[in-house]
């Protein structure tokens, strides 16, 4: 009889059938379907998408007024295309030179000074109780909130020549006043002050809140090492808050080449004799948009900056993934 295999088994003459190919999903469909899942997170973010994108990228369009030489009744589109000519007007101004200068020294100051300082009060808070840290937060954090106009008035009831409070003190000791609004030199030391005492609040509560990320269990280990307070510090904490001190100050260099407006132009009350160590690119702009009303110049002076900050943020990411990978930014 013939060998006849069991029912359900196949015939080993019999080739196998081939497998049924499985239909992958398209990218469109992978995109529909996570948002489906994620249709409840989506909507909680679309206000702020939504608020994100009529701020900060509509606006954009009005870059190519950068590259045209804008006429009202032509408008944006219609008007004749210049090329670069409107950026030589940053370049080409007579005082082209100082306010390019001021603008990368002061920045680069308040990045420096803020950071420094910041990390110094973010360690102090670190060591205080929770009752008087709560205190010392919200002293810190609210000049945060203060508009730089508002900055522009307390710095004025400092400064005024005849009953600001410096020049008041200085009278009790003997000392001449002086007419800070129309002096250069002191300007130096006071707008990096301002700066500070205004940013150093925020700064300080984001980094302890890294700080307040670390485990404990570090600290109870250098404990049963005997390591002090001041060791702890330098050993455990700063090394482990390096990755966010590099991010910072990697996103702090965007900035380099804008300048504080609000800062420059409120606070020293926009007089002329003090421009030498005051001015910088953006208040120069603001004044030429002003008197002259150039808005080709002013916008490719915008867009210059952004490009300038786009730059400098790329290259000193490159260099920190040099040095120390994990620590770059992207």
């Amino acid at each position: 009889m013939p060998n006849i295999p069991p029912a359900g088994l196949p015939n080993s003459h019999e080739q196998p059938a081939a497998p049924v190919p499985v239909k992958r999903k398209s990218w469109l469909a992978k995109e529909l379907w996570h948002i489906r899942r994620n249709r409840e997170l989506i909507l909680l973010a679309l206000p702020g998408v939504l608020f994100k994108l009529v701020i900060a990228y509509l606006p954009m369009v009005g870059l190519i007024l950068a590259f045209k030489y804008f006429r009202y009744d032509q408008g944006i589109f219609g008007s004749k295309w210049v090329g670069f000519d409107n950026f030589e007007f940053l370049f080409k101004a007579q005082d082209a030179f100082r306010i390019i200068r001021n603008t990368l020294l002061y920045n680069f100051t308040y990045i420096l000074l803020t950071m420094a300082v910041s990390l110094l009060m973010a360690l102090l808070l670190n060591e205080l109780t929770s009752k008087l840290i709560k205190v010392y937060q919200t002293t810190l954090f609210l000049p945060y909130f203060i508009s730089m106009v508002l900055v522009g008035y307390i710095g004025n009831a400092f400064l005024d020549f005849q009953n600001g409070y410096l020049n008041t003190i200085l009278e009790l000791f003997g000392q001449k006043g002086h007419n800070w609004y129309l002096e250069t030199t002191p300007w130096i030391f006071i707008l990096p002050l301002v700066a500070l005492w205004k940013g150093v609040g925020f700064s300080t509560l984001v980094y302890f809140a890294g700080i307040t990320g670390i485990s404990t269990d570090y600290y109870e280990a250098a404990r049963l090492d005997g390591a002090s307070r001041v060791q702890m510090m330098t050993r455990i904490t700063l090394p482990l808050l390096k990755p966010l001190v590099i991010i910072l100050f990697i996103l702090g260099l965007g900035n380099i080449f804008r300048g504080d407006f609000g800062l420059h132009y409120f606070v020293p009350n926009n007089v002329g004799p003090n421009f030498p160590t005051t001015d910088i690119i953006d208040t120069y702009v603001y004044r030429a948009l002003t008197k002259l009303g150039d808005i080709n110049s002013a916008a490719a002076v915008g867009f210059l900056q952004s490009v300038v900050g786009l730059v400098t943020v790329v290259t000193a990411n490159l260099i920190v993934r040099r040095i120390d990978k994990d620590n770059a930014l992207f």
